[in-house]
């Protein structure tokens, strides 16, 4: 299927690995000329190149934490025009609730929330000059589930539908579409790396490691597995295109099935 991706310019934050690598690199199979957003250069280098061979597309980099106000206005003097904002930057980690300080609390909110909704709102005008645009956030099952040993991260994660429905509204009408994304438990590198350090500490295999998370944490899985970011790029991707003019305002599932609602 062609999603009529070429000639787009698409910005995905925080995408040098993991989900939003494979959601950059999809972008980029499908014609978009893609920026690819980390923190320091030398990932966002290794990721451009990577990709350039991979998909043999445009891809750009533009390396800061889009955490900081001063760094996503430099962005948006440096590319001040994108069609498809996928907000994706975001930040994990297991923490019981008593130890999660204020300065943790605000630290979440400023990368999994504000982040996006501060480059919604600066690349937000030249998307109603066009009247085309689309902006993705990349939120979770646990914004609908919030998970007892990461709260502070369920927070924000609920936080970024609500803040997508919101703008989705804002821009009734026009031709700009805005929609959350929900994957559920996903083999990104941050969730590898927990598995595997998981099974080390443990002496299982991560194979044994993964079968007993999804017994025990997340049991209503019916895939009964991670996914793996491919399998949540590929929605990303027809969420970004034109031809899913229609879908707007929706929290879309990618989670194998985790939240228990026919609905």
């Amino acid at each position: 299927m062609d999603l009529q991706l070429a000639k787009k310019i698409a910005l995905v934050s925080g995408s040098t690995a993991g989900i939003g690598n494979a959601i950059a690199t999809a972008l980029s199979k499908e014609g978009a000329t893609v920026i690819v957003n980390g923190r320091t250069s030398a990932a966002v280098e290794a990721a451009v190149v990577a990709m350039k061979s991979a998909t043999g597309g445009d891809v750009l980099g533009f390396a800061g934490d889009l955490s900081l106000a001063t760094v996503a206005e430099k962005l948006v003097q440096t590319h001040p025009h994108v069609d498809i904002l996928v907000n994706n930057l975001g930040i994990f980690e297991v923490r019981a609730f008593e130890d999660i300080s204020d300065t943790d609390w605000q630290h979440f909110f400023n990368v999994n929330v504000l982040s996006g909704a501060r480059l919604s709102r600066l690349y937000l005008p030249s998307m109603r000059e066009r009247n085309w645009g689309r902006i993705i956030f990349i939120s979770s099952e646990s914004g609908y589930q919030i998970p007892a040993e990461m709260i502070h991260y369920g927070m924000t994660k609920a936080a970024q539908i609500a803040v997508a429905r919101g703008l989705a509204e804002a821009t009734a009408g026009t031709g700009i579409t805005v929609n959350s994304v929900l994957p559920g438990p996903t083999r990104s590198r941050g969730v590898g790396d927990f598995v595997a350090d998981w099974a080390a500490k443990s002496g299982k295999s991560a194979q044994t490691v993964e079968d007993e998370f999804f017994k025990s944490a997340r049991p209503t899985s019916l895939i009964k597995r991670f996914a793996t970011p491919e399998e949540v790029a590929a929605m990303v991707a027809f969420v970004a295109s034109p031809l899913s003019a229609a879908t707007n305002g929706s929290a879309l599932r990618v989670d194998g099935g985790v939240v228990k609602s026919a609905f």
